[in-house]
């Protein structure tokens, strides 16, 4: 990956291509509310495409990586590994649930494990200096609760040489209440603003940008 990719929080907004994953099971989530709250921020003419798991089912994943015989890829899969590889930022958009990310999003994550060994994919090289973003409403006010999703994030991008932007939090549990939740509000306006870091083992905050 070049330094170029390496470094895209200084290029101009046309050269980021956002790929928003939505994991909850609900189709006009809390989650997805926030989501689209802070992609309205993003400027003009940055790249978009939007991903309801829900809606394309991916079976169960097979590690098929110490095996002679090949897993072969359907439609669903292919087009979220192009997805993917093709966007310099992913945004995961994940409900807490259990005190981590949702079925769906893991399931989307597991899915990274076999596209490491596709061959001619080069995948985790793709990947390399790209960004991943987290975004998440869970119904606890306490965002500690939620340390689980945010160092599965971070590791995931610290093991693929990403860089990790944190995890925009709101509250909310019946349908549209995030909408109430003013500080939300005012962090989905910023958020895809701040600095990305390189993810590191273990994670570290960066001050005041939780």
């Amino acid at each position: 990956m070049t330094s170029s990719v390496a470094s895209h929080n200084s290029r101009a907004a046309t050269d980021r291509s956002f790929l928003f994953v939505l994991g909850s099971s609900r189709h006009d989530s809390n989650t997805k509310i926030l989501t689209q709250a802070a992609a309205e921020q993003l400027p003009a003419g940055t790249s978009q495409r939007w991903v309801d798991l829900a809606q394309l089912p991916l079976p169960d994943f097979q590690d098929g990586r110490h095996e002679t015989d090949t897993w072969p890829a359907g439609e669903n899969e292919e087009m979220l590994r192009q997805a993917t590889v093709n966007a310099t930022d992913i945004v995961i958009a994940s409900p807490l649930y259990w005190y981590t990310l949702s079925a769906h999003t893991k399931r989307y994550l597991d899915y990274w494990s076999g596209w490491l060994t596709v061959p001619g994919s080069d995948f985790k090289e793709r990947m390399t200096g790209r960004t991943l973003w987290g975004v998440t409403v869970m119904s606890d006010r306490d965002e500690a609760v939620a340390d689980g999703l945010v160092t599965t994030l971070n590791h995931t991008a610290a093991y693929m040489r990403m860089r990790f932007g944190g995890v925009l939090f709101g509250n909310g549990s019946r349908p549209g209440q995030v909408r109430d939740d003013e500080r939300a509000a005012i962090r989905a306006k910023t958020f895809f603003q701040r600095e990305a870091l390189p993810a590191r083992f273990p994670y570290e905050e960066v001050s005041g940008q939780r």
